[in-house]
Formats: C-alpha cells, sequence, structure tokens
C-alpha cells in the first residue's frame, strides 16, 4: 500500500476498527481498519478529499464537509463545479441544477452506495438532497465492476452521517438566512443532528437523528427574441404582398424545409423558388416574449441511522432517508408576434433594417399584431422514501460477508392551471439584438399592457400529472482478503433490483372566451388581475410591467372557471368527480447483476504495482403497459474493468483504467402513444411526439490514464487524459404526418420519435492542482489555492431526415452539453478562528439543445459562457458556535443562449439572483 499522506494540523483523527457498514461505492482497497476523520476548516476538507483520491483505486474526486453540518455550498451541485472534469448548468430557480462529469450528464446518484430515484424517472435531481445532510460527496470517473452499472458519465455516491461516525454523543444545530436578491426574499435554511452511542450488555449501539428544511423564493427573468422564419423581400412572386411570410409549402411544392440542422442561407440576396422561379427573402423572428418567473419551493429532510454492534465480527444497519420537494412558480409571459405583413404602412417598411452582409432583419415596426399575455400557474410535489436494512459479518478471518435490502417509493404530483388574455396592439417595435444579444421592444402609444379592458380573457389550460416508482433490490457482497501472493482480494457478489413505474395524465383546454359576455371581461373579477413590476432591471429596453391572469386566483377558484368556460364557449371542460388522470405507462423493470473482481499487487524494479480487474454481467427484463397496448424488452450485457496503479514514488502515482458502462433508456422515452399539439404559433403545422419501446441501452467504452504527485501535506497535483466511445446514442427523427384534428378534420404535424441511431466519442484531458504553501508571512500563513482546468472535444454523428422521415445523410455536431473547456479556481484563507474562500467558475460555451423542428433558424441552441463567483467565510466565535456568510453569482451575470451564429442568432437573455447569507452553527 502507498504511505498515506500526514493530513494538516487542522485534522483531528480518530481511528476505530469496523466502525461502519462500507457499501460497495465505498469498498475500493480499503484497509481492514476504517479510518474516521473529523474534518474542520477549508484546509482539512481539501486534505481529506486528496487523501481520498491517492488512496482509492478508482479515479476518485471527494467533497468532504468541512465540518459536522457545514457544506460549503447552497447545495451539492454548486459545490462539485469546482472538482476537475465537472461541469455545472441549467442555473434557475434559485440555484443550479444539472451536474456533468467529462460532458457527460448520464450520472448515477447513489446514497451510501444505493441507488436513487425520483418517481418515475431513472435518476433523482442532486439539488433535491440538502447540503446540511452529508458526509461528503464521491465523484466516481471510473468504476470497478463492483460498482453500479449504469451512467456512462460516472457514478455520484453521497455519504450521510451515522452514529458510529462519532465516538459518543454528538449535537449539532445550524441555520442561515439566505436572502435572494431579485425576488427581495430572505429565506431558512435550517438543520439539526443528534447522535450518540451507548455500549450494552448486547454491544455497541448507536443512533443517529438528521433533520433539514429549505425554503426558497425566487424570481428569474428573461427575454427572448423568438424562432426565426423567411418573409419575402420587397419583390415578391405575383399575387404575393410585400414582406409576406413564406410557408413552407407554395402550390403543393416545398418551398423550403424547417428544422435543417444549419438553418436557411442568411447571406444577403439568398433565394427560395415559388413556381419554379427564385425569389429573395429576409429572415426575421416570429416573436418577441418575455417571462417574469417566480415562485417558492421547500425541502424538507431527513434521516435515521441505527448501528449495532454486538461484538467485533459483525454489525448491522438499519437507514431511513427521506427526501420532499414543494414547488409552487408563477410565469407572467408577455408574447407579441411579430411575423404580421398586414396594415404594412411606408414607416413599417422603412424600419426593416438588417444586419450589415446579411438577409437577417435586426429592427422592425409591425402594425396590428396579435400578442397575448399568460398566467402560469405550475405546482409540483414530491415524496421519496428509502429503507435500508443490512449486516455486515467476519465469517474467517479472511472472509468478510454484507447485504443488505433496500426498498424506496417516490411519488411526484403535479399540476399546471393558466388562462391567456389576447389582444390586438397597435404597433410593437423591437430590436432583436440592440446590443450585447439582448433584444429590445415596445408598443404603440394606444396600447396600455395594464389596462385590463384591452385585454380578452382568452385560452384555459388544465393539466395534471401524477408519476410514481418504487424499487426492492437486494444485494450480497462477499470479500476475501488473500496474504500472499498476487491476488490480495477476491471480491463477487449479486444484485437483484425489482423496479416499477408508472405516469399518469390529464390535459383539457378551452377556447378564448365569449368577450361579448359580462361573465368574460377580466375586470369582472378583481382578484384575476395580476399586475408585475421592474421587470427585467433595466438590463434592456423593455416593458417593466403587464397584466396577467392571476394563476393563483383561476388554481383556487378551478370549479368556477371550468363551469364558466363549458357554459360561455363549450369547452367540455371535466369538472368535478369527472376529472381523472387517465395512465400513460406502466413499467416493470427487473435488473439482476452478478460480479467478480480481484484486487493485485506486484512489486515492478523496486516500486510497487497494484490494480483491480473485473467481470460484471447485467441482464434487464422490462414488461410495459401502454394505455392497453403492451410491450415487452430485454438486454443483458458483460462489462469488463480494469485498474493498473503505479508508484513512481510513494508519492507519485499512475493510473490505468478501461472499463464499460451502459445507459438504459427512460421509462417516458419507451412510451410509443404518440401525442398530438396543434399550432400554437401560426407556423401552420402542429407537433407530435412519442416513444419507442424498441430502444436499447446506450454503451460506452471508456478509457482512462492519470498521473497524481501528492508533494506535500495535503498539497497536490493531478491530470488526466480520457476517452469515451458511445454506441447508441437515442436521437430524436422527425417526420411530417396528417392526423385528425380536435375538431375531426385532417392536419399536418410534425412527427418526433427517438431511436438509437447516434454514435460518438468524447475525449479530453483535466488538471487539478490544491496548494497551501508554507514559511509564508504570518498574515498570508494558512493562504492556499485549488484549481482545476478541463478541456474536452466531443463529436456525435446524427441522422439528417427530410419532412417525410427519410434519412438523407449524416452530421456531425458537438456532443450536448459539451463545453470545450473549462475552469474554476478557488482562493483560501485560514486563520486560527476565520475561514475565507472566494471562487470562480468559467465554462465555454456549449451546444444545450434542439430547437422544434419548426422554424428557419439553425436547429442547435447553444448556451453562452457560463460563470459565477461566489465567496464564503466563517468565524469561530468560540470552540462550539460558528457564524458563516455567504454570497452566490456576486458578479450578476446575465446567461445568454444563441442559434449556432451568437452575432446574429441570439436568442434568449436571463438574469437570476444574486445570494447573500448569514449563518450560524452550534455543536457540542
Amino acid at each position: 500500500m502507498f504511505k498515506r499522506s500526514v493530513l494538516s494540523s487542522a485534522v483531528s483523527m480518530a481511528i476505530v476498527l469496523l466502525s461502519q457498514p462500507v457499501t460497495a461505492a465505498q469498498e475500493e482497497n480499503k484497509p481492514t481498519s476504517v479510518e474516521i476523520i473529523e474534518v474542520k476548516g477549508i484546509r482539512g476538507s481539501l486534505a481529506k478529499s486528496m487523501d481520498l483520491k491517492k488512496e482509492n483505486l478508482q479515479i476518485v474526486d471527494s467533497i468532504v464537509a468541512e465540518d459536522i453540518g457545514k457544506f460549503p455550498d447552497n447545495n451539492v451541485v454548486e459545490a462539485l463545479q469546482r472538482l476537475s472534469g465537472v461541469q455545472v448548468t441549467d442555473r434557475g430557480a434559485g440555484e443550479v441544477n444539472t451536474v456533468s462529469i467529462r460532458g457527460l450528464n448520464d450520472v448515477t446518484t447513489t446514497i451510501n452506495g444505493r441507488n436513487i430515484f425520483t418517481a418515475s424517472g431513472r435518476s433523482v435531481a442532486l439539488a433535491d438532497i440538502p447540503a446540511s445532510l452529508l458526509n461528503r460527496v464521491d465523484t466516481y470517473k471510473t468504476r470497478s465492476a463492483k460498482l453500479i452499472e449504469t451512467g456512462i458519465a460516472g457514478q455520484i455516491d453521497i455519504h450521510t452521517q451515522r452514529p458510529f461516525d462519532f465516538d459518543g454523543s454528538k449535537f449539532v444545530i445550524a441555520g442561515r438566512g439566505i436572502h435572494q436578491d431579485k425576488a427581495d426574499k430572505t429565506d431558512p435554511n435550517i438543520s439539526a443532528l443528534a447522535s450518540n452511542r451507548w455500549d450494552l450488555s448486547g454491544g455497541d449501539f448507536g443512533a443517529l437523528v438528521n433533520l433539514s428544511y429549505a425554503e426558497t423564493n425566487y424570481r428569474d427573468q428573461s427575454v427572448t427574441a423568438g424562432a426565426m422564419v423567411p418573409f419575402f423581400d420587397a419583390n415578391p412572386p405575383p399575387g404575393f404582398a410585400p414582406f409576406q411570410r413564406i410557408d413552407t409549402q407554395i402550390g403543393g411544392q416545398e418551398v423550403w424545409q424547417p428544422g435543417l440542422e444549419a438553418g436557411l442561407p442568411f447571406a444577403a440576396g439568398s433565394t427560395l423558388p415559388v413556381n419554379g422561379q427564385q425569389y429573395g427573402y429576409l429572415l426575421s423572428r416570429d416573436a418577441i416574449f418575455a417571462s417574469d418567473f417566480t415562485g417558492k419551493r421547500e425541502r424538507p429532510a431527513a434521516n435515521i441511522a441505527l448501528q449495532f454492534a454486538p461484538d467485533d465480527k459483525s454489525e448491522y444497519l438499519f437507514e431511513a432517508f427521506y427526501n420532499g420537494y414543494r414547488n409552487e412558480s408563477y410565469n407572467s409571459l408577455l408574447f407579441s408576434f411579430v411575423d404580421w405583413w398586414g396594415s404594412l404602412t411606408p414607416e413599417a417598411v422603412d424600419s426593416i433594417q438588417t444586419f450589415d452582409g446579411t438577409n437577417i432583419i435586426k429592427s422592425r415596426t409591425v402594425n396590428a399584431p396579435y400578442m397575448f399575455t399568460s398566467g402560469d400557474l405550475s405546482t409540483g410535489q414530491t415524496d421519496s422514501y428509502v429503507y435500508a436494512l443490512g449486516g455486515k459479518w467476519d465469517l474467517t478471518d479472511h472472509l468478510q460477508l454484507k447485504s443488505e435490502v433496500v426498498y424506496q417509493k417516490s411519488e411526484f404530483e403535479s399540476s399546471f392551471f393558466a388562462m391567456r388574455t389576447d389582444r390586438v396592439a397597435d404597433s410593437v417595435t423591437v430590436d432583436f439584438n440592440s446590443g450585447g444579444g439582448l433584444p429590445a421592444f415596445s408598443f404603440g402609444p394606444a396600447t396600455d399592457l395594464t389596462d385590463p379592458n384591452q385585454w380578452n380573457m382568452a385560452q384555459l389550460y388544465d393539466n395534471a400529472n401524477a408519476n410514481e416508482g418504487d424499487a426492492l433490490t437486494w444485494t450480497a457482497d462477499a470479500d476475501y482478503s488473500i496474504d500472499e501472493g498476487f491476488l490480495k482480494k477476491v471480491s463477487f457478489g449479486a444484485r437483484y433490483d425489482d423496479r416499477k413505474a408508472s405516469e399518469s395524465q390529464r390535459i383539457q383546454d378551452a377556447p378564448v372566451c365569449n368577450s361579448g359576455t359580462a361573465a368574460c371581461q377580466l375586470a369582472t373579477y378583481p382578484g384575476l388581475l395580476s399586475i408585475n413590476n421592474g421587470f427585467f432591471d433595466g438590463e434592456s429596453d423593455v416593458p417593466t410591467s403587464w397584466l396577467t391572469p392571476n394563476g393563483y386566483y383561476i388554481r383556487d377558484n378551478a370549479e368556477m372557471f371550468r363551469d364558466l368556460y363549458n357554459t360561455e364557449v363549450n369547452a367540455g371542460l371535466d369538472t368535478g368527480s369527472a376529472l381523472m388522470l387517465i395512465e400513460n405507462f406502466n413499467v416493470n423493470e427487473a435488473t439482476t447483476a452478478v460480479y467478480a473482481q480481484a484486487d493485485y499487487e506486484t512489486e515492478v524494479a523496486g516500486h510497487i504495482v497494484d490494480g483491480q480487474f473485473g467481470l460484471r454481467y447485467v441482464s434487464v427484463d422490462t414488461d410495459m403497459e401502454f394505455g392497453g397496448n403492451s410491450a415487452s424488452a430485454s438486454s443483458d450485457k458483460l462489462l469488463p474493468s480494469f485498474m493498473l496503479r503505479y508508484g513512481i514514488t510513494d508519492d507519485l502515482i499512475a493510473r490505468v483504467s478501461y472499463g464499460e458502462t451502459i445507459r438504459q433508456p427512460g421509462f417516458a422515452q419507451l412510451n410509443p402513444t404518440i401525442t398530438y399539439v396543434e399550432d400554437v404559433t401560426n407556423i401552420g403545422y402542429g407537433t407530435a411526439g412519442g416513444g419507442n419501446p424498441n430502444l436499447k441501452p446506450t454503451e460506452s467504452k471508456n478509457y482512462d490514464l492519470s498521473l497524481e504527485w501528492y508533494f506535500d501535506e495535503g498539497n497536490a497535483i493531478y491530470g488526466a487524459l480520457f476517452k469515451r466511445d458511445i454506441e447508441g446514442f437515442v436521437v430524436d427523427f422527425r417526420r411530417r404526418v396528417t392526423h385528425v384534428n380536435n375538431d375531426g378534420d385532417p392536419y399536418d404535424f410534425i412527427l418526433t420519435q427517438p431511436d438509437n441511431a447516434s454514435n460518438g466519442e468524447l475525449k479530453g484531458y483535466e488538471l487539478g492542482f490544491v496548494y497551501f504553501p508554507k514559511e509564508l508571512p504570518e498574515v498570508l500563513d494558512g493562504m492556499g489555492v485549488q484549481a482545476s482546468y478541463t478541456a474536452l472535444d466531443s463529436s456525435q454523428d446524427i441522422p439528417i431526415t427530410n419532412t417525410a422521415g427519410e434519412v438523407t445523410g449524416t452530421t456531425t455536431t458537438p456532443l450536448f452539453g459539451v463545453s470545450d473547456s473549462s475552469y474554476s479556481v478557488v482562493l483560501a484563507y485560514e486563520k486560527e478562528r476565520f475561514d475565507m474562500r472566494l471562487s470562480y467558475v468559467w465554462r465555454e460555451d456549449f451546444l444545450n439543445n434542439y430547437e422544434a423542428a419548426l422554424f428557419a433558424n439553425p436547429l442547435g441552441v447553444y448556451r453562452n459562457p457560463e460563470k459565477s463567483m461566489d465567496f464564503q467565510v466563517s468565524f469561530d466565535v468560540t470552540d462550539n458556535l460558528m457564524l458563516t456568510f455567504d454570497a452566490t453569482n456576486l458578479t450578476n451575470e446575465v446567461f445568454q443562449s444563441y442559434y449556432e451564429y451568437p452575432d446574429t442568432h441570439n436568442f434568449g437573455s436571463s438574469i437570476y439572483s444574486r445570494t447573500f447569507a448569514l449563518g450560524f452553527r452550534y455543536s457540542m
């Protein structure tokens, strides 16, 4: 074994034998005695994480809580972004939500080695797990045969506290008030831990309870220049008006195909064929809209752990983990079409300005545009429970057996209730890129956005969903240690998982209310009027206030509005006891996995070479019910893994790794039921989507090479080269179909369905650095730096289809969510009772998603570079009491997206809250 680094003086050690059961994710080349390290302070947590990285056979990066109940960030995702190779995105609603490892977001999340999920999904949102409950988080970038096979990106294993982690009793209570500046609210985040252990006549017994509650009020604001569509220029074909919007087909002939990878050409003078001749066209946006998204989220959580060791050869564990989610959000939406060519006055024609050298309209005035506002209320509630009962036994001096049974159940309920108001405005003047990618727009003097008499009660939307999932899982693992020879330990085991998932929904809507009656006038219902203010903080010249129907009032008076629309427009909305959810799918999946692996060690030229090799076999049988239709699928795979570690010196380590992992398709992706949605943006056809029960798992072959130098106490420089060869990416196929619409008439839809039709490759390197220098001047003593850099190169082959869904070729794009480069820098300072950290993270722009294949812009939506500067400081008032201050997003960034070409194809611009938090932590 390699020499263990001596941790800094900030770390106090307590070594106990067999102090806790070891999960599959924890059991990687551990000695017989488990070292439990109580970590205090920034330097101590970084030193412990470096120690874990060095001692583990796999390539692992860890985040260790600086103290009990003191994780370094608001949530787990924000903390992970400082690890090399880890990128985060999807900031919104007061937090960052999505994490990817080396560019891939298919991450398996486990708690104490147990796979967890939310409702009918295959994973859990990491942000839903309160940071205050955590001991540490391990990010596995390579996997042994013992670890769960899913997640081609890697595995994130979350460790909670257990009573045997402490010598005796422990009590911690912590609280923070977190201020969201855009929402202008201060929210509570509180947690409490109580643990004790007793030396009973029958053995050692411990009990722990950890509780957490977090509340967040948020406000996200965005302005978006809509999708691009083509318009004739000033010289249209006969029978068409100047600057008229061009349909995809004219006279039964296709004029242009929507959803092209590169979009339509945008050079000045570009033409399209109409009736056998070429005519010039301009590209402009179909709409301009603004969203003022507010809400409140609550996350209660609890963890209970009971440990019992009757003797030094056996131990039993019961754990229960609960996490809840409550969210109520309101989207105040202002939307105006800007694609109307009627009422085209000379002044409106003169207002049309294009970007130099292009046919793209930069700014224009549109007379008599149709516009609407919408008050959208969404609610969501999750309750997830995990129960585990297991034991560990030393059967002989060499053979250890452990096994556990885990049951988990998760339910998610959501609803969406919304009403639109609409009108025709006098005019709208818009600059789609007024500077820096920010749109600007305003309406004519006759339009008062806050006057209820200028708006009609329009469409009503009433949707609800219920998703459920449960699983019963049994695992058994055995380790046999060998005193002499090449092999040092042989491990083998099995895992059986019986998983169920189902989804149900209700979707109903009604058309515009009868504006000729008093019952359909907004002013009739004072509680229905909601007006925002102070929108977009002056970042661009946009409306700052507008009226929407109050979604909360609609929800609270749901039956009244359902009856109203039924009476006024004969909408046919279900009411009362007729409000039922219809099951979309019900899936039962059984997964059986067995593995065998061996740890080896030898000496070559006076240097230790050790490692691990193994095989994991997994078989999956899936039975599916979809609205009365049934289907079955099965797959099996043998997954090899190999790891070699070479001790060039005691402190310089090289590793080589190969492994294979898989990703199962999501349950919703298997659903063949097709949902049809009619045109809502006047494009001329609707959209439709469904799943594919014949989807196969995505497979990845993973290669890694790393070099790590632990040059001083808790200090290290490390780097890795890696490559992922991925087969069977699930991508969407699109084709045009005709289907009967709600009125019983034939109607065109663009149908999208998934298939294993793409292969990809990801390769790159990552660098990391932790350094607390010695012999600094007294005032600087305790200063250090943590830094990481990741470079990625990715590609995927995506089929190109025409409007009939026929494959006409392939195109190569980057993988979704992969930034070519990213880095983070943390400046830390630790002095006696004082800890401080200033961190900055940055990631390059990346392909985020594909737009609906309905428009003339490029299909790919890219995110601009994303960055955040955060600050944390703590002060130990006494040995028991700590005060903290934290701040995030200090530079108040604007987050933006674009269609492939940022200078001319800008898309959305969003601003999110900065947060400022004061807190305390008391322990005894």
